[in-house]
């Protein structure tokens, strides 16, 4: 068992507090991801979890052991960093081989741990070369291979990708996803990049200023953002955004501003008459339309970007500019007049105030 229970963790620099209270509990097995931007204590958590970081306070079960006080070594963890930390004059077999000589296993355990390891990474071809010898794919390879060999009970990976270019990224996106699919080892992943947290991720911790903003599988997340802060973090292109106000005539409710007058269906959301809310659609949740309608936004079309298939259109209403991303064959001109509906129970409602959602539970 690699069950990982993190229990009111706490993280101080001095008199600086960068984790407050982080409390989790990872499966048996688990993808997760922890997700968020820079300087949120992501990383900060990771190194705790492998021994590079203290703990100021909270107890931390690995295995249903504490390891607080452990070292590295004795708590059953392989790390993978972003920068791959290889040997540049070592080959690559000695380069994955490294660990388990420090710890004086057997060269022909070695040897048949290796060729395990390097034929599931496909790096049989490249073991007597040099890591300089090599792309930036295969690299990380070495440096997945090399956290492998050691048959972990965790793997922990601290941005692997981020030096990667775009084509190659989505490549070993795909490698370590099917690698998880095979060793099904308890796994913590550290991203700033939505796009590797949402495909690799059984469930994302979406952390904001130390703590944990929203846990949960990536379609929850993405359908029942619990703040402005995730709704705005989760997809791409990101949510549109209107500050606007709750009102009720008769029994109908709408939510009005500048240029803005939109029915809602009010048993989706906890709101009272007069509540400043912030409203949110997502670019691929509005529809062009010719007629206007109770659910319609119309503006003025400034600017179109061409995705190919798609096109995002950006329209102002209004002193707000919104984004919606339609069929490319379909897309208005720059300076037309557009109109377009929001899709039934599509949006979202946050309190103005807190930023909490108001969807109901």
């Amino acid at each position: 068992m690699a069950e990982i229970v993190c229990q009111n963790i706490k993280k101080n620099y001095g008199a600086v507090e960068v984790v407050p209270d982080f409390s989790l509990h990872v499966e048996d097995h688990e993808f997760i991801v922890f997700l968020g931007p820079s300087g949120c204590g992501k990383s900060t958590m990771l190194r705790m979890l492998a021994g590079l970081e203290e703990i100021t306070g909270g107890q931390l079960m690995i295995g249903g052991k504490v390891v607080n006080d452990l070292e590295p070594r004795d708590r059953g963890i392989a790390m993978v960093f972003q920068n791959y930390a290889l040997y540049p004059h070592m080959t690559i077999r000695d380069n994955i081989a490294f660990g388990l000589r420090r710890i004086k296993v057997p060269e022909h355990e070695i040897k048949s741990r290796t060729e395990d390891v390097t034929s599931v990474l496909g790096l049989g071809p490249y073991l007597d070369r040099k890591p300089t010898e090599l792309s930036g794919g295969q690299q990380q390879r070495v440096a997945i291979a090399r956290a492998m060999i050691k048959t972990p009970d965790v793997f922990l990976f601290d941005e692997p990708l981020s030096n990667l270019d775009a084509k190659l990224r989505a490549t070993m996106r795909e490698e370590i996803a099917r690698l998880h699919k095979k060793l099904r080892t308890t796994t913590v992943y550290v991203t700033h990049d939505q796009m590797e947290a949402m495909t690799l991720a059984d469930r994302i911790v979406l952390m904001k200023d130390g703590q944990i903003e929203q846990v949960g599988s990536p379609e929850e997340i993405y359908e029942r953002p619990v703040s402005r802060f995730v709704a705005s973090f989760i997809g791409t292109p990101a949510m549109n955004f209107i500050e606007l106000k709750v009102e009720q005539s008769g029994t109908e409710w709408f939510v009005v501003g500048e240029g803005v007058k939109l029915t809602f269906d009010s048993s989706r959301f906890d709101v009272s008459v007069g509540q400043q809310v912030t409203l949110g659609v997502r670019p691929s949740d509005f529809e062009a339309v010719s007629e206007v309608t109770d659910r319609t936004l119309a503006g003025e079309c400034d600017l179109i970007e061409y995705h190919g298939d798609q096109a995002l259109v950006s329209f102002r209403v209004g002193s707000v500019h919104l984004h919606a991303l339609v069929a490319a064959r379909q897309r208005p001109s720059e300076d037309e007049h557009v109109l377009f509906q929001i899709r039934q129970n599509t949006s979202h409602l946050f309190d103005a105030t807190t930023g909490r959602s108001l969807l109901k539970q």
